[in-house]
């Protein structure tokens, strides 16, 4: 580990939290993120000391656990958070919920009262004891492993054990609570007459084809030999098992049409000419054909939750699913589980070497998406030409992070992937502003330009981590379609309620002018038009540190969003209107999101 002179001020002791910066360090870990206080200032104090990993204070938990994730989602490392106790350990659980949905390696540190104070009235006491709630039982749900740390000696034990469970399929978050004075006790070093800890562990290798269940290997293989038309369903274990090369190999071999969830468009290029489109709910109805036409659908590291196969649930069950990943499928079919990377490797190997011709296809063809007549809203810019002005600037080596809602939907549905970025939708819970801490995270684990999409609701949520990003000049470029309101929402109180009530409908903000006064150093750009929204994209990506850049769209905007395409119907003018109702199989659908 590393420490400094001034670390050991016992003999060959170091302070608990000392001892875990310097684990941390030693496997690589760059940052921590997190919200400091009382109980886990001395976390924070450790890895300042140590000088090899940046802490990084963000304004609020949530956002903290959504760093992390950005941070392991960009690198493939562990992404590792720190709050303190009470409320600040409570902001986490929304965060860990996500990171448990998504499998994402997350390690919370989690601040706790002194042991001798639990039960006896302590500020933020959640030891279970003397009428307390245990905060083990708040996180056991949505962790892979949740421990108390009781004494200095037992982390040597547990930190190894959370880190290997965090990375461990199923991956996702491990946390340990950290009572003050156990982070303060001392801990003796390796080396006089102490036993070697365990180190902490590091993702293993990918498996041989030895452990691959052999005659589930022979049925997936078998399946698509015989196949004619194959469709492929990528989803989000591709880009976390590191398999895009091994999928794409496999698509060239069977000469298939390859297919993203939602959540993976990044794990087959989008301008390849075997790309069909998005899957399911925000997707493209070449999907759709291409399974009817297909004679077996392939899963590839995707369970096909209901979002990534929303209006394809008849067609599947017409053709033969085989799937490959480490967890079982929703729908029924073939599964041949295990690592995924040796999976891949292991069918492709059975198949003929000559790669077959694709089969055409029409290609990921957008929706129409009508244009409200303006009235009293002014000008607006449409989703279709932000999402246009977004793509013709975007670097092809920047990541992207969606967020929920409207601007979400339009983007996954129109914007290529970067070729050589991560493109992020955290479907997981499908959180609102997750988008402002995931991108700070990644751009500063990666230093490459990040851009985050998101909404005025999102924004409103937790787009004060604009601060964050100028503290640390995170190269991000914050991109916020500002339509004054919760429009998805408000379409649904208008199409499924009756247009009763306009709770979801607010008052109009100028949220560039109010991110301007707030931060001087900020280049901010109230984009009023496509063409002043192209140049100031292209000129954030030559910027050193973060943008802002606010453009407004009309809330009556009908998104790509498969429960309510039937709800509208297009103009000879080109402007939206409503259709009179839904029929019976899309009632079946409309209560996605």
């Amino acid at each position: 580990m590393t420490t400094t002179t001034s670390d050991v001020s016992e003999a060959g002791t170091v302070r608990l939290v000392d001892y875990l910066a310097g684990e941390l360090a030693r496997v690589g870990i760059t940052h921590v993120f997190g919200v400091g206080g009382a109980n886990i200032e001395d976390v924070y104090d450790a890895v300042h000391r140590g000088g090899t990993v940046r802490g990084v204070v963000a304004k609020h938990e949530f956002s903290a656990v959504t760093m992390a994730d950005g941070y392991a989602r960009t690198t493939g490392r562990l992404g590792v958070v720190a709050a303190t106790s009470g409320g600040g350990a409570m902001n986490l659980v929304p965060g860990l919920a996500e990171a448990y949905a998504s499998r994402v390696p997350v390690l919370a540190l989690v601040g706790q009262p002194p042991t001798g104070q639990e039960g006896r009235g302590a500020f933020q006491d959640s030891s279970g004891k003397g009428g307390s709630f245990d905060a083990a039982e708040v996180f056991a749900p949505v962790s892979r492993f949740c421990a108390r740390v009781e004494d200095a000696e037992s982390l040597r034990e547990l930190l190894p054990r959370a880190v290997a469970a965090a990375q461990t399929v199923p991956r996702g978050p491990a946390v340990l609570l950290l009572p003050k004075d156990v982070q303060q006790a001392r801990i003796r070093l390796p080396g006089r007459g102490v036993a070697p800890a365990p180190g902490l562990p590091v993702p293993a290798p990918t498996a041989s084809d030895a452990s691959l269940d052999a005659s589930a290997l022979t049925a997936v293989s078998d399946a698509l030999r015989k196949a004619d038309r194959v469709l492929v369903i990528a989803g989000e274990d591709v880009a976390a098992a590191d398999a895009r090369a091994e999928l794409a190999e496999l698509a060239r071999t069977l000469g298939a049409w390859v297919a993203v969830t939602p959540d993976a468009k990044d794990v087959f290029d989008n301008r390849d000419p075997r790309f069909a489109g998005v899957a399911g709910v925000m997707g493209h109805s070449n999907v759709e054909d291409c399974l009817r036409r297909a004679d077996v659908c392939l899963l590839v590291g995707t369970r096909l939750p209901l979002l990534a196969r929303g209006g394809l649930e008849r067609a599947l069950t017409a053709t033969e699913v085989v799937s490959l990943g480490p967890e079982p499928p929703f729908v029924r079919g073939t599964a041949l589980g295990g690592d995924l990377r040796a999976a891949l490797r292991a069918v492709t190997g059975r198949l003929p070497p000559r790669a077959r011709v694709c089969p055409g296809h029409a290609g990921p063809v957008p929706v129409p998406m009508p244009i409200p007549d303006s009235g009293a809203l002014g000008r607006t810019v449409p989703y279709a030409q932000a999402v246009r002005a977004v793509e013709a600037a975007l670097p092809q080596d920047a990541h992207v992070f969606v967020d929920a809602g409207n601007a979400g939907a339009s983007a996954v549905h129109l914007l290529p992937a970067p070729r050589h970025g991560r493109f992020v939708v955290a479907v997981g819970m499908g959180g609102m502003g997750y988008t402002f801490g995931a991108g700070i995270g990644a751009a500063l684990a990666t230093g490459r330009r990040t851009y985050v999409l998101a909404g005025d609701g999102s924004f409103f949520m937790h787009g004060m981590e604009v601060h964050t990003a100028v503290e640390y000049s995170a190269p991000v470029t914050f991109v916020i379609f500002n339509n004054n309101a919760h429009a998805m929402c408000a379409l649904r109180e208008r199409f499924l309620q009756g247009g009763a009530r306009n709770d979801d409908l607010f008052g109009r903000t100028d949220l560039a002018a109010g991110v301007a006064a707030a931060f001087p150093s900020l280049d901010v750009t109230r984009a009023d038009d496509v063409a002043q929204l192209r140049r100031a994209l292209l000129s954030s990506n030559t910027s050193g540190g973060p943008t802002f850049v606010a453009l407004d769209c009309d809330p009556r905007e009908i998104p790509p969003f498969l429960p309510f395409q039937s709800f509208a119907t297009t103009t000879d003018s080109g402007t939206a209107r409503p259709a009179e109702k839904e029929n019976s199989h899309e009632r079946g659908i409309v209560h996605v999101g």
